[in-house]
């Protein structure tokens, strides 16, 4: 299987627009741990972005690059044509992170109104309640909140004025479905409305059904750049699920031709395959006689687990 790095044609979609972020070379190293390596990235006004990877894969690092949180130690970042400071100071950006902690010993719409009273393109406070689903908890301590609700006082934050950009950690961890639901359909809003959305999470299935775009980092480095299908369709492989009756023989269900994976749950086999139907049918030359069988390709899920197990095995071997 083989992942290429840049497989988006943003920049053909987006001829003529200038990027709101943009990425050039960029590199940062913590001692002898290198988080960012060569990062080239453009995302443009409208685009909803996902990124994804695993823990330790720079995503984070990225994040805090982009918003000047840190340096990089070579190449350049730049908002909107300018340095994160200054894009920051003109209030283009809005920014939603999992670290950092909220004010405590104030209400809600007094920490909103504070929000907004510093924000040079605010939005009126009640608007950016109602927006982030907050109105009914309005007279709530901040400390006394659920961390649902912490989450959307976060959101109320960020988007206390009219930003460029929004840029979000993990958005909706602690959040319920509802909220959740309710959530991204804010985030469609502001894309709709021109803003570049940014977001990291290990919802994958949130990235599937939001994002325009999807970019998968590993170890500092872009290993797959597109739309969710695109991820998909380059991962390669294709999912087979089937039910077995009597004992599962796994050891023989290993020796199938084109195997990527195997799941045996209970007397459910599941299946990744590079050629599904050669697979299938050295199924049935094994003998066996599958139910409920099913052939689909892989989800976001399989897609970004295979995506970065071969980048894993494939360092392993050069090594």
């Amino acid at each position: 299987m083989t992942i290429t790095a840049g497989t988006f044609t943003g920049d053909s979609r987006h001829a003529g627009a200038a990027p709101a972020v943009s990425f050039a070379n960029v590199n940062k190293s913590f001692g002898a741990v290198r988080a960012v390596a060569d990062l080239d990235l453009r995302l443009y006004p409208g685009e909803t972005v996902a990124l994804l990877g695993p823990n330790g894969a720079g995503k984070s690092t990225t994040l805090d690059l982009l918003l000047g949180l840190s340096r990089p130690d070579s190449g350049t970042v730049e908002l909107f044509g300018a340095t994160p400071q200054c894009a920051l100071e003109k209030g283009l950006v809005g920014a939603m992170l999992q670290s950092g902690g909220l004010m405590e010993e104030v209400k809600v719409r007094e920490l909103v109104r504070l929000a907004c009273d510093l924000h040079p393109r605010a939005y009126p406070v009640d608007r950016v309640m109602e927006q982030a689903g907050i109105t009914e908890i309005a007279d709530r301590m901040v400390n006394k909140l659920s961390g649902g609700q912490e989450q959307r006082v976060r959101f109320a934050l960020a988007t206390a004025g009219a930003n460029d950009l929004i840029v979000l950690d993990e958005p909706t961890t602690g959040m319920d479905v509802t909220s959740r639901q309710t959530f991204w359909g804010a985030m469609r809003r502001q894309a709709d409305e021109g803003r570049a959305v940014l977001f990291a999470t290990h919802y994958l299935e949130e990235a599937d059904a939001i994002a325009d775009r999807v970019i998968v980092l590993h170890r500092g480095r872009i290993l797959a750049d597109g739309s969710a299908a695109e991820i998909k369709a380059k991962a390669g492989a294709r999912r087979v699920v089937f039910d077995l009756d009597g004992e599962i023989p796994e050891a023989a269900l290993r020796t199938l031709p084109h195997l990527a994976g195997l799941e045996v749950s209970g007397r459910t086999v599941r299946i990744q395959s590079h050629d599904a139907d050669a697979t299938v049918h050295a199924l049935y030359g094994l003998g066996l006689y599958p139910r409920n069988l099913e052939v689909a390709g892989l989800g976001l899920e399989q897609a970004f687990i295979a995506i970065t197990d071969a980048a894993t095995a494939g360092e392993a071997v050069s090594a």
